[in-house]
Order: C-alpha cells, then structure tokens, then sequence
C-alpha cells in the first residue's frame, strides 16, 4: 500500500481552513485533519503555501469579514464573531494591518449595503407596472371605457 503525498493532506486541511473557517479552528485541529503532527504541519504547511497555518487560516476570516463589511449592514462585533474570531480588538488590529484602515473605515468606503441589494427582475416588473390597470381599461379619465 503506498502512503500519499505530504502535499495532499495539506490539501485536506487547507480545505477544511476554508470551509470551516468560523468555527474554533486551531492548528492542532488542522494537523489533525492532515494526519500530521503540529510541528512538522506548521512546517509542510509553510513551506507548500507561503504562509504559516494560523496566518492562512487569519487571512480567509478577514477576506470573510471584509466582504460582510460591505455587503451587510450587521455590526462590526457580529461580524467579528461570525468569521470565528472572539476579540474585537484583535480582530480590528488584524484587518487594519491587512486592509489599511479600520473595519469602520472599510465599511465607510463602500455604499451601504440596503443601496446595494439586488431586487429580482421579477419584483422590478411587477412593481414597476402601473396599477389599478387592466387590459383594454385605457378609456377615458373618469374610468368608463369607449
């Protein structure tokens, strides 16, 4: 029986980082999903993708909070806790360093996010027809048709 790659159990617990990034997701907890021990993980890990396991796993909750950032409306502490990090202070040195400005800042520069809700073709139609208007009622103003 031959033994797979190193490469392909990084694959799986870069894979698990990414899907299952808002959960209390650990190094340990990647090491484990990569059959690896912590420290040679850490190492393979650096050493396949350029950064280190927590700075991968940092990296997408802050791509994730900063997407939230601009299309929702939620608050900044919700936000920070739905991408799995549990301190605000940490989490707004993090994306300031990542980002160049604050959350709030970040947020500031985009529309906000009820401007930019998409409305189904289907709603823009029907509320965009004239109403209290059926076929041939195009008479005259009083109501009674010719």
């Amino acid at each position: 029986m031959t033994s797979l790659p190193v490469a392909r159990h990084l694959t799986r617990a870069r894979d698990l980082a990414d899907a299952r990034y808002a959960e209390p997701l650990g190094v340990a907890d990647l090491a484990r999903a990569a059959g690896l021990s912590r420290a040679h993980f850490s190492r393979e890990f650096r050493r396949a993708f350029g950064v280190s396991p927590h700075a991968y796993l940092l990296t997408r909750r802050l791509e994730r909070a900063a997407a939230m950032l601009r299309y929702t409306d939620h608050p900044v502490a919700d936000i920070c806790l739905s991408v799995g990090l549990s301190s605000l202070g940490s989490f707004t040195t993090s994306f300031t360093r990542m980002y160049g400005r604050s959350p709030v800042a970040y947020r500031a520069a985009y529309p906000p996010a009820a401007a930019m809700a998409p409305i189904p073709a289907c709603l823009l139609r029907a509320y965009g027809r004239p109403r209290h208007r059926t076929f041939r009622e195009d008479g005259a103003p009083d109501g009674s048709v010719a």
